[in-house]
């Protein structure tokens, strides 16, 4: 059994080559926000918000109600840029928490398997030596069964003889 202290133990060992690799993003409040907002990014609600901005601004604009973004709305497509160029990241950053998440999950699992397996093999040890005592028990039980049935035969055989003697006596 390897040294926990110098060496990963054995349901990790094809991790060990990246033991040394930490989560860039750590657990803190940006990482919790950032992430809070990349999931808020793929919902229903998000799409149909930013769908319901988009035409009131392009209606806005093309009725001439306003004028701050004509034709060809390069307002609008500075906002989707700078949209995207925070999107991208913080998506990526969820990912990458959730890709730790799972080797988190995947290392416990990996844990909970080792332990199972050990579990299981100490009962298969203790069920084979239930088996031998057992087997010893019933060898046992059959030499005081062939005992028993040769002092059966010998009373049986001394209760005739004392039977022929008292009645020719």
């Amino acid at each position: 059994m390897p040294n926990k202290n110098t060496t990963p133990p054995y349901y990790l060992r094809h991790l060990a080559e990246h033991a040394h690799l930490q989560s860039v993003f750590g657990s803190g409040w940006f990482a919790n926000a950032a992430e809070g907002f990349a999931r808020f990014f793929g919902t229903p609600v998000f799409l149909v918000a930013q769908t319901v901005i988009v035409v009131v601004w392009i209606y806005l604009n093309v009725a001439n109600l306003v004028k701050f973004d004509p034709y060809p709305f390069i307002l609008l497509n500075l906002a989707f840029s700078l949209q995207a160029a925070y999107a991208a990241p913080l998506i990526l950053l969820a990912q990458t928490r959730q890709a730790d998440r799972d080797k988190a999950h995947a290392e416990a699992d990996a844990r909970h398997r080792e332990e199972i397996a050990m579990e299981m093999h100490k009962e298969q040890g203790l069920a084979l030596e239930q088996s031998k005592q057992l087997l010893a028990l019933v060898e046992r039980n059959n030499e005081l069964t062939v005992v028993i049935q040769q002092l059966s035969a010998r009373i049986e055989t001394l209760t005739s003889e004392i039977h022929n003697q008292v009645i020719s006596s």
